[in-house]
C-alpha cells in the first residue's frame, strides 16, 4: 500500500496527458476522466494510508473514493453544459436555415411578382397597339383585356380607366342613319358607337359600388374619370363611387345615368351639353360641383342631390323640365345668369341661401321655387328672379 498512491500519481498524469491529446482532436474524454478517476482514487487512498498508517483503511478507501466520484461529478457536469451548448448552436443554426428559407422565399416571391409585372406590362402594351387596330372587334377585344388586366392587377385600374377615357375622348359624330335601312349592314359609325359603348361598360365595371364594403385596415379606392370633350350616349356609372369626375365640353346624348353616384372629390361638367335625358338624382358630392354654362335640352332630374362644398350653376342654359327637389345644399347656391326655359322645381330638401342674380326662368311653365322668392315679368315674356 506504500507505493499506491505513487501509481495513483503516474495514472493520473497519465489521464492529464490523454485529456489533453483527446482535446486537441477534439475526440472523447470518457477514457481520460476514467483514468482520472482511478488515478485520484488510488493517489488520495495511498496518501492517506502513507501519512496515517494507523487509520482506517475503510476510511481511506471512503476518500479515494470521493475522490474519484468528484471526477466522474465534474465529467458529468461538463457533458451536461456540452449538450446545452449543442442544442443551442441547433437552435441558432434551425432560425438562421429558417431565416434563410424566409429570404429565399421572399425572392422567389418577387421574382415571381417581376414575372407576373413583365407580363402585366407586355399585355398593356399590345392592347394599347390594339386599340388603334381598324377592325372594331379586335378593338373591343382590346378593351376587354384591359378590363381583365385591372381585376387581376389592381394597381393598373386608374391606368385603364385612363385609356379607356382617352378612348373616349376621340372625335366622334354620329351621322344620321334615319333614312337608311335598318336591315341593312352597319355603318362605319354604328360599329364604332359599340366599342364606345363597351368602353363605357368597362368603366362602370371597374368602378367600386357606392355600398362596397374594404376589408380590414384598407379603404376604398377612389378612381377619377376624365372625360372631357367625350361623346357619351347611355352611359351609366349610376351607384358607383368616383374620385375626381371631369365633364367639361362634354356631349351626352339620348340618355345618361350618373344616379346614387358619390363623387368623393370635384365634379366638373363645365360648358357640357346633354341633348337627352339626364339622371343626377341622389347623388352625393363631396366636392367642388361646378355645372358653369351647362346646356339640359330634354329632362334633368338632381332630386335628392347632396352639394356638400361649393357649387356653380352660373350661366345655365336649361330647355328642358329640371328638378332640385329634395336638394341639400352646403353652401350658397351660385344661379347667376341660369335661364330655365322648360320649368324648374326648387322645392329644396332643406332652406339655402342662392346668388340669383339674372336668372330667369319661363312663364309658359310650371315653376316651384322656394319660399320668399318672387318672379318679375319682364317685357320678352321671362321672369326674372329674385331671392
Amino acid at each position: 500500500m506504500g507505493y499506491l498512491w505513487i501509481a495513483g500519481a503516474v495514472v493520473v498524469v497519465v489521464a492529464v496527458v490523454l485529456l489533453v491529446v483527446q482535446h486537441l482532436r477534439k475526440g472523447s474524454l470518457l477514457v481520460p476522466t476514467l483514468a482520472g478517476t482511478i488515478g485520484a482514487f488510488m493517489l488520495v487512498a495511498g496518501w492517506l494510508v502513507v501519512v496515517d498508517p494507523t487509520a482506517p483503511k475503510n476510511e481511506a478507501i471512503k476518500t479515494g473514493g470521493l475522490a474519484g466520484g468528484a471526477l466522474v461529478a465534474l465529467y458529468a457536469l461538463w457533458l451536461n453544459d456540452r449538450r446545452r451548448r449543442t442544442d443551442e448552436e441547433r437552435q441558432r443554426i434551425e432560425v438562421a436555415r429558417q431565416q434563410i428559407e424566409v429570404a429565399r422565399q421572399r425572392l422567389e416571391d418577387a421574382r415571381a411578382d417581376h414575372d407576373r409585372s413583365r407580363v402585366a406590362d407586355e399585355r398593356f402594351a399590345r392592347s394599347i397597339e390594339l386599340l388603334g387596330h381598324d377592325a372594331e372587334q379586335v378593338r373591343v377585344g382590346a378593351m376587354h383585356a384591359l378590363a381583365g388586366l385591372a381585376r387581376s392587377r389592381p394597381e393598373y385600374t386608374q391606368t385603364v380607366l385612363d385609356v379607356l377615357c382617352a378612348y373616349l375622348r376621340r372625335p366622334f359624330a354620329e351621322e344620321d342613319s334615319a333614312e337608311e335601312d335598318s336591315a341593312g349592314p352597319k355603318t362605319g359609325d354604328e360599329r364604332e358607337l359599340e366599342v364606345r359603348l363597351t368602353a363605357q361598360r368597362l368603366i362602370a365595371d371597374l368602378l367600386p359600388h357606392d355600398d362596397a364594403k374594404p376589408a380590414d385596415g384598407e379603404t376604398t379606392p377612389h378612381y377619377d374619370l376624365d372625360l372631357t370633350r367625350a361623346y357619351l350616349e347611355y352611359f351609366d356609372i349610376s351607384h358607383r363611387q368616383v374620385g375626381n369626375l371631369v365633364l367639361r365640353a362634354a356631349d351626352l346624348r339620348e340618355s345618361n345615368s350618373f344616379h346614387h353616384a358619390v363623387v368623393h372629390g370635384g365634379a366638373w361638367f363645365t360648358d357640357a351639353t346633354s341633348h337627352g335625358r339626364l339622371y343626377l338624382h341622389h347623388v352625393v358630392f363631396h366636392g367642388k360641383a361646378w355645372f358653369s354654362r351647362f346646356t339640359g335640352h330634354e329632362n334633368t332630374d338632381y332630386s335628392a342631390t347632396r352639394f356638400l362644398g361649393p357649387n356653380k350653376f352660373a350661366g345655365v342654359g336649361f330647355t328642358g323640365p329640371v328638378s332640385f327637389e329634395g336638394c341639400e345644399f352646403a353652401e350658397p347656391i351660385d344661379f347667376e345668369g341660369a335661364r330655365f326655359t322648360g320649368g324648374v322645381k326648387l322645392d329644396l330638401g332643406k332652406p339655402a341661401v342662392a346668388r340669383t342674380h339674372a336668372m330667369y326662368v319661363s312663364l309658359e311653365h310650371e315653376n316651384v321655387l322656394p319660399d320668399g322668392w318672387v318672379v318679375e315679368r319682364r317685357d320678352d315674356g321671362a321672369g326674372l328672379v329674385r331671392s
